[in-house]
């Protein structure tokens, strides 16, 4: 009978772009069990309620994350606009809905690049980043930032962006659309890549069900779940579907996401074939929110929970944010059951992590 070991694996570890620990319990090379320990880079944001007011907030919002820092600045403004009953402009959701999907390419496309070299292909790392360097550059185009944008207030957004520019963004997405192409090719259909990802760490759809798993994770295992059809921003006039697959594997994860980029690429181009002239990009937000209101949006990384509670002060009362990372967790524990010590990276990296917004 093999003997079991604790094998601790991080904070510290090549393949984790964020600090993350696991006591992995192993006989042999077979893990048994795996305990998560976090709380590396808490940062208290959640309790800056008591230093700064409603308005400012949405700065904190913002840097929760670095990489989908957009979407929480608007999750936190849509929740306090819901609690002032305040309808923002046309023109300020379709704004909204752009940068989401920028942000949501620029953060698939920043795994991708991770994985490849999760799995030995530098230069399929450096390929992903270089096209995902086309995305950023349109970000600090639009808002003057690359990361964190800070367009976002209570009432709508703060920038506007130039017919110019709009024609700037169609041209990148063409070529970054022509550029995935090629990329996709060998994530999907490269027989070494395949080796490495099809049929490791598989999650039923029941596991994934009852573990509460989110985004392109749950998706991956046949969960038909995706916050954008619950009809924020300019959503429910654009034409979708959620991308679901039903392996559940790191394959299916990493086909998710692929498919995810080419989905943002529509999006993006609905979205701007659409958008209506408008002057009006934030409407005046008067006195304190008083009330609490719960919202999800959907992350790169699945829903993301935000819930602001405030009693007609300057300063709320309470912030409370659940991001998708902390949903997922429970999930790669158990697709970490049964499987080989060597694929541990990989089957973290499949989940795409955020410790910084699960630990805030």
């Amino acid at each position: 009978m093999a003997k079991k070991s604790v094998i601790p694996f991080g904070p510290q570890h090549p393949v984790l772009p964020e600090p993350i620990h696991l006591d992995l319990v192993v006989e042999d090379e077979k893990i048994v069990e795996a305990i998560p320990s976090i709380g590396f880079i808490h940062r208290g944001l959640e309790s800056l309620v008591k230093k700064r007011d409603f308005n400012q907030l949405t700065y904190v919002a913002e840097r929760t994350c670095g990489i989908c820092s957009f979407q929480h600045g608007m999750g936190y403004c849509e929740t306090v606009e819901h609690i002032f009953g305040v309808e923002i402009s046309d023109r300020a959701k379709y704004l909204r809905t752009i940068w989401a999907e920028l942000g949501r390419m620029h953060s698939h496309l920043l795994w991708l690049g991770l994985l490849a070299d999760g799995f030995g292909f530098e230069n399929l790392f450096y390929q992903a980043w270089r096209v995902r360097e086309k995305i950023l550059d349109l970000q600090e185009m639009t808002s003057g930032g690359r990361l964190i944008f800070s367009v976002n207030c209570v009432g709508g957004v703060i920038k506007d962006i130039t017919d110019d520019q709009m024609k700037i963004i169609l041209t990148t997405l063409d070529e970054v659309e022509e550029e995935l192409e090629v990329l996709s090719k060998t994530f999907l259909e490269d027989y070494s890549v395949q080796s490495r990802l099809v049929g490791v760490g598989v999650l039923t759809k029941e596991q994934a069900h009852d573990l509460g798993c989110c985004g392109p994770f749950g998706r991956a295992s046949g969960i038909y779940s995706d916050m954008r059809k619950l009809g924020y921003a300019a959503y429910p006039d654009l034409d979708f579907e959620p991308i679901v697959s039903h392996e559940g594997d790191c394959y299916a994860r990493c086909k998710c996401r692929v498919l995810e980029i080419f989905q943002s690429i529509d999006l993006l181009r609905q979205a701007i074939a659409k958008i209506p002239a408008s002057d009006e990009l934030a409407v005046p937000v008067k006195g304190n929110p008083d009330g609490e209101y719960f919202m999800r949006v959907e992350q790169p990384r699945g829903e993301a929970v935000y819930y602001v509670k405030a009693c007609g002060k300057p300063f709320v009362e309470r912030m409370r944010i659940r991001t998708p990372t902390f949903a997922n967790l429970p999930g790669l524990c158990e697709m970490l059951k049964n499987t080989e010590l060597a694929d541990v990276g990989l089957l973290i990296l499949t989940i795409d992590p955020c410790v910084s917004c699960t630990e805030r």
